[in-house]
């Protein structure tokens, strides 16, 4: 990829959020200025929103494989999960059932609303055996399942689930009951058109594909029974209430556009960038090993994401000398309010026997990542681990 001109810094965190595309801020420009109507106006400036909406919504829907119609905009992917696993207000009824390593924006609904959680395996993947019992174990009692849960690929690992595998299992253990896809970190990297097409309900986030901030959708497939999240003017077919922000999904599609058009090449090259990157991290710092890869096989894999566990390292020191070189990464979801704790993730994968002591680490690259991001991480990141190995036996930590 051809240099930026911006200072050499490496910005490993594109699963936090990305940098806005130029075809996502050429198509929202003029919504932020003469174009600026509510598209729920009756005058010739809402009638140019409406327009520029409509237009906006039949380019989303074509490129996820959905119907105009199914296409439900939201402030971002929190609020789509939220939405589908609640089935809004009042909540749906029955049981959710959700993987453990799901994005908090599902788990902690589903704790909130009594639901179950489901194992994964040591890759990270949905024990599709274990959501079998859950479901055998939930309708055994009596009670209806209302929502089975499963991320198309995880948020820090990168394991992509099969969904189709997925539907199997529900279709004959709690037959009628709608999927929901959290889509959020596949939508940059998987065709949703053919990855998410078993889910009723599939929720993405603009920034994470080089849209703009506060915009996502969660598309909503017909027959799949959904109530408003929010009350209000009966935006959205009656489904979201409040003013659409139009230049926000103007810029989604440009942006989703973008995005398809280059994936494919730009998988092979931010996959071949990944490995160089993994393989060089474990040639030179002891004790690192990618969490879910066995073998050197990441075929399972979304190509931008890099899991790591570092022996002997303390992580909240880890990220702020590799910060200090310029190298922006995190310890595990970026939405869990900065915190540098182990997460849900990890958590899960320890149940299955994973080694996981030591400090997680999580590299993810971009569309716009370049081989000399990967080179400083290359040598920001065996200094900062030396570093810390130096000076351990050194520091008090007993407080």
């Amino acid at each position: 990829m051809a240099s930026t001109g911006r200072a050499v810094t490496a910005d490993l965190d594109h699963a936090a959020t990305t940098r806005l595309r130029p075809e996502a801020r050429a198509a929202m420009e003029p919504f932020l200025d003469d174009r600026y109507g509510n598209p729920s106006g009756a005058h010739a400036l809402g009638r140019d929103a409406v327009r520029a909406l409509d237009e906006a919504r039949e380019r989303i829907a074509s490129l996820l494989g959905c119907a105009p119609g199914d296409v439900v905009v939201t402030s971002g992917g929190t609020e789509a999960d939220n939405h589908a696993v609640t089935g809004g207000l009042p909540a749906r009824p029955g049981v959710p059932v959700c993987g453990a390593t799901e994005h908090h924006a599902v788990l902690d609904v589903v704790r909130v609303l009594g639901g179950r959680t489901v194992a994964v395996d040591a890759l990270g993947r949905l024990d599709r055996d274990g959501l079998a019992a859950v479901l055998d174990d939930v309708t055994g009692s009596g009670v209806e399942v209302g929502v089975v849960s499963v991320m198309l690929a995880n948020n820090e690992l990168g394991t992509i689930n099969d969904l189709r595998a997925v539907a199997d299992v529900v279709d004959r253990h709690a037959p009628g009951v709608p999927v929901h896809t959290d889509a959020v970190q596949a939508a940059p990297w998987l065709d949703l058109r053919v990855h998410a097409a078993p889910a009723s309900m599939v929720s993405i986030s603009a920034h994470k594909f080089g849209g703009p901030k506060g915009v996502g959708v969660l598309v909503v497939r017909s027959g799949t029974t959904l109530r408003p999240l929010l009350h209000g003017g009966g935006q959205e077919r009656n489904r979201r209430s409040g003013t659409v922000n139009v230049a926000g999904v103007v810029g989604l599609a440009a942006a989703l556009e973008a995005t398809v058009r280059d994936r494919d090449e730009l998988s092979i090259r931010t996959a071949a960038r990944r490995d160089r990157l993994a393989r060089g991290l474990s040639a030179r710092v002891d004790g690192l090993r990618e969490t879910v890869v066995v073998d050197g096989d990441r075929s399972h894999l979304l190509p931008n994401l890099c899991h790591l566990m570092i022996d002997g390292v303390d992580p909240e020191a880890l990220l702020f000398l590799i910060d200090d070189g310029g190298v922006r990464a995190s310890s595990a979801s970026s939405c869990a309010s900065g915190a540098v704790e182990r997460s849900q993730v990890v958590d899960a994968l320890a149940a299955t026997g994973v080694a996981v002591d030591g400090a997680a680490l999580r590299l993810s690259l971009g569309w716009d990542t370049t081989d000399d991001e990967i080179d400083l991480a290359l040598d920001v990141i065996p200094a900062a681990v030396a570093r810390i190995r130096a000076h351990a036996d050194t520091v008090d930590v007993r407080g």
